[in-house]
């Protein structure tokens, strides 16, 4: 019999002593109240373990007929009492460092009923889980529509029911409301992703609060994180490796259509879904970083201007003014996509974090889901459900109690 919540009053003692159907209730009718104290056994004190499972239980004979346990919340500690109720055990785990108070009522051997409280706490956790949420607070606050929200975890959990123990920990919330899953890419490593792009200007509110609260043996949440984001339009670029051209869309409308070369045989572009990373109005790029040794044929060395960067590896939509004369005609860059300084400028003025840049129809490999930026968008929804230790799509809609 599961724990229930209700208002502890005079009627409801007289409903609950005079409905229990026991096998030792008394076969006359039930004596007025009494007090119950002493038939009532309570295993937790002040000190209690939270790993441990608490007890209630009827001594003298006595019945239980009803045990609530409120966290300091305000949820209830679900167990189950036994079909003699004589005694009710927890089934839910204890949060560390919290206090609980207990509502019990209870029948004497005579047939007398009564209710009590009591009260309990449980100790601190010294060993705690926390979370590093993202994106980080860095930026401007606003993100473009493909933009994975992170969790970095201060502790590897491997065991899957910790795994989901850290899933119910975490909370998204968006404005307008939409449905997205949690992926774990690594053993600390968590993304969350719409099944589509997040809707353009959205706000987007990313917590985890699992304060108290056993992840895998002694380990138990620790202090609270939140991350606030929001989106902007929904910017959507395609480079077309066959065409040569750039294609500029916000929210659904064609701004732009802009020449383009990218990478050559040996240094072809990553095909996929990309996000972009971050901007930088001037950077140095060297061929040694790409693996390409020093004084070969391939070599280079430049300052490159208005680079929009989609991957860790280094590659970047830039100003490449020395391949103008390829530009729409074919791919000469070693995996970059290069345009002119003009159109490089504008696009850096018009591009934010989080935007969409997906290359079709190159010939190279196909851009890694993990590792090497924000590929999570490759990963068909099925799949990316399938990493999730609930698996279960989660409403990103308010909830209201």
């Amino acid at each position: 019999m599961k724990t229930r919540h209700g208002v502890v009053a005079a009627a409801v003692l007289v409903l609950l002593a005079g409905c229990s159907s026991g096998p030792a209730m008394m076969a006359a009718a039930p004596q007025g109240p009494v007090d119950v104290n002493a038939l009532v056994k309570l295993s937790a004190t002040d000190r209690t373990d939270p790993g441990q499972p608490v007890t209630v239980s009827a001594e003298q004979g006595g019945l239980l007929t009803d045990v609530t346990v409120i966290g300091a919340d305000g949820r209830l500690l679900q167990g189950e009492l036994t079909p003699d109720q004589r005694s009710w055990r927890s089934t839910d785990p204890l949060r560390a460092g919290s206090d609980y108070r207990v509502l019990v009522l209870a029948a004497d051997a005579n047939g007398a009923f009564g209710g009590t409280t009591r009260r309990f706490a449980t100790t601190a956790a010294t060993h705690l889980l926390t979370a590093e949420l993202g994106p980080d607070s860095s930026g401007s606050g606003t993100y473009g529509v493909g933009q994975p929200l992170t969790v970095k975890l201060s502790e590897k959990v491997d065991d899957p029911k910790g795994r989901q123990q850290v899933e119910r920990g975490l909370t998204v919330v968006s404005e307008p409301a939409t449905t997205g899953a949690w992926y774990w890419v690594d053993s600390d490593t968590l993304h969350f992703r719409p099944k589509e792009y997040w809707p353009a200007n959205a706000t987007v509110k990313l917590a985890f609060d699992a304060r108290g609260r056993q992840i895998a043996g002694d380990l138990y949440g620790g202090d609270v994180s939140s991350r606030t984001m929001r989106t902007g339009d929904r910017v959507e670029v395609t480079v077309d490796a066959a065409s040569h051209y750039l294609t500029y869309k916000r929210n659904g409308v064609e701004e732009r259509s802009i020449p383009v070369t990218t990478g050559k045989p040996g240094f072809s572009t990553r095909n996929g879904v990309k996000v972009v990373l971050g901007q930088e109005a001037q950077v140095r790029m060297n061929g040694e970083s790409i693996g390409i040794r020093e004084g070969s044929t391939e070599a280079y060395d430049l300052q490159v201007k208005w680079a929009t960067r989609v991957t860790w590896s280094g590659e970047y939509v830039h100003a490449a003014p020395w391949s103008v004369g390829s530009q729409g005609r074919e791919n000469v860059s070693h995996g970059c996509t290069g345009m002119s300084t003009e159109d490089a400028k504008w696009f850096f003025d018009q591009t934010r974090i989080g935007d969409l840049v997906q290359v079709v129809n190159s010939k190279g490999a196909a851009m890694e889901p993990f590792g090497n930026g924000f590929g999570d968008w490759n990963v068909p929804w099925d799949q990316y459900l399938a990493h999730s230790a609930l698996g279960k799509p989660v409403s990103t809609a308010a909830t209201t109690t």
